[in-house]
């Protein structure tokens, strides 16, 4: 499997829960305060169900302690949410 370069420095976030205001403000305002940047989201409604996918620079980011504060957030605003670096991810998810 070729692993470009990036990669390395990209995690995954994803984000679901019942739907309510402020969750993607939430979630980004966690990512600025660790020097994660967004590269890429999309999210979607279905009926009340809320869920995002985020690709996120990591590089200037302490990845545990990113983590640690997503999970913290988790709690606080009553949604699931997981980061995983992409090569996790990819190695996870290829056939």
């Amino acid at each position: 499997m070729d692993q470009q370069p990036h990669k390395k420095n990209t995690a995954v976030v994803t984000v679901i829960g019942r739907d309510h205001t402020g969750i993607i403000a939430a979630v980004s305002a966690v990512l600025t305060e660790q020097n994660a940047n967004i590269q890429d989201i999309a999210q979607t409604v279905l009926t009340d169900v809320f869920n995002m996918v985020m690709l996120v620079d990591v590089s200037k980011a302490d990845f545990g302690a990113l983590a640690d504060a997503l999970r913290a957030l988790q709690e606080r605003i009553g949604v699931q949410i997981l980061i995983q670096r992409s090569e996790i991810f990819d190695a996870m998810h290829h056939i």
